[in-house]
């Protein structure tokens, strides 16, 4: 097997690592410090058509796959991951529940709008007791006179506070039944939450660690009101609808990993080549020279995880295992590959304008979201055959 781009896929990645280069990683400071979403970029990745690419030309796609978008968000985390997750997180948690779970009305009045990228969705999953952990969910939906009635809070949702979010997919609980052994099952139902709607508020967005360019907001849905045409998919195939939304989620966040750790790389290597101490580069010495080997054994490594998951996802093979391996490998390269990188560029690495320190603050959170490193753990070790 070959895991050589063709042109097609190459020449989507060309162009979007020239946008990176020449738009995203000249402003990235300037809006990390703002701790703002730059909406004049993320119009212009719409332009690009990246918030479109694994859609059907029909729905106003690019008529690509899944494999185009992890280039895409690659190239664009390695100038800025608050960027490339804003268009990660755009698409698969964004756009792709109403593709893979809508009615044709859903899917002709919602994904045009967001692939376009004048608008942003957000998927709404975690809750104080519940992310991984779906049945911890208590956020509630009840249908009354035809319209679903929201009441519930949300945390840690990506893109949902934005100028331009105008849709969130909410998991509520919709019913409870009883298990033979006397247990309680949680009938758990996605449904859709145009924005802005009465009784939906997104609170003052988080002070974060890194990624502060990113858009994310706790939520809070006080008897919200949405008609019941609003179910997405299936009442009660909530908890189905995000486990695969998750699962295709973390082969594109691996590709974002992947992005960061060879940021970290590209920038080393520059630094490492221009930089002269006693005399001579510091890329002469040995302990950098290894240091910066090892970078690009962990970028290449990751890489081949995600390539492997992506291409397995989009030829219809089972792939639930491979994501999880390429989001942890990749999240554990991103993030030693920022504390090398920092190390490499010493005084200069712990200043905020420089890239590797952004990546440095950034990349912890890889190893937490999209199910942590430990939750990847327990889906690869289940698929071995343990009852983690």
């Amino acid at each position: 097997m070959s895991y050589e781009l063709t042109p097609e896929y190459q020449s989507l990645t060309d162009t979007v690592r020239d946008f990176a280069d020449t738009v995203v990683a000249p402003a990235a400071y300037e809006y990390d410090t703002l701790r703002r979403l730059p909406y004049g970029i993320i119009a212009q990745m719409g332009e690009l058509g990246l918030f479109g690419l694994p859609f059907p030309v029909e729905y106003g796609g690019q008529g690509k796959d899944y494999f185009a978008l992890c280039l895409a968000v690659e190239q664009l985390a390695r100038a800025d991951q608050s960027i490339a997750v804003t268009l990660e997180a755009g698409v698969g948690l964004g756009i792709m529940p109403v593709y893979r779970s809508g009615t044709e009305a859903q899917k002709h009045e919602w994904v045009p709008r967001l692939a376009s990228g004048k608008a942003l969705a957000a998927f709404g999953l975690t809750e104080a007791d519940a992310g991984s952990d779906a049945a911890g969910t208590k956020t509630t939906a009840s249908l009354e006179n035809g319209d679903w009635v929201i009441n519930g809070t949300k945390q840690f949702i990506t893109n949902s506070g934005s100028d331009i979010t105008r849709l969130v997919t909410v998991t509520a609980v919709t019913g409870e039944s009883t298990r033979a052994d006397g247990s309680i099952k949680k009938e758990l139902t996605a449904i859709l939450v145009p924005t802005p709607t009465p009784g939906f508020t997104a609170l003052p967005p988080y002070d974060k660690v890194g990624w502060h360019t990113s858009d994310t907001h706790p939520l809070v849905f006080d008897n919200v009101r949405v008609p019941e045409a609003n179910l997405l998919g299936e009442r009660g195939r909530g908890f189905a609808n995000f486990v695969q939304t998750l699962d295709e989620g973390r082969v594109a966040f691996a590709a974002l990993c992947t992005g960061a750790a060879q940021g970290c790389l590209e920038e080393s290597i520059r630094y490492a080549n221009s930089r002269n101490v006693f005399g001579r580069s510091i890329g002469s010495n040995q302990h950098i020279a290894f240091k910066i080997a090892r970078m690009q054994a962990r970028v290449h490594t990751a890489r081949l995880a995600y390539y492997d998951a992506a291409l397995k996802l989009i030829n219809g093979k089972p792939f639930k295992m491979e994501a999880s391996i390429a989001k942890m490998v990749g999240s554990e390269a991103a993030m030693d590959n920022a504390r090398d990188a920092t190390q490499i560029f010493g005084g200069y690495g712990f200043m905020n304008e420089n890239p590797v320190a952004r990546h440095y603050r950034d990349s912890k959170v890889l190893e937490l979201g999209e199910g942590t490193t430990e939750v990847q753990l327990m889906v690869i070790s289940r698929a071995l055959g343990f009852a983690a």
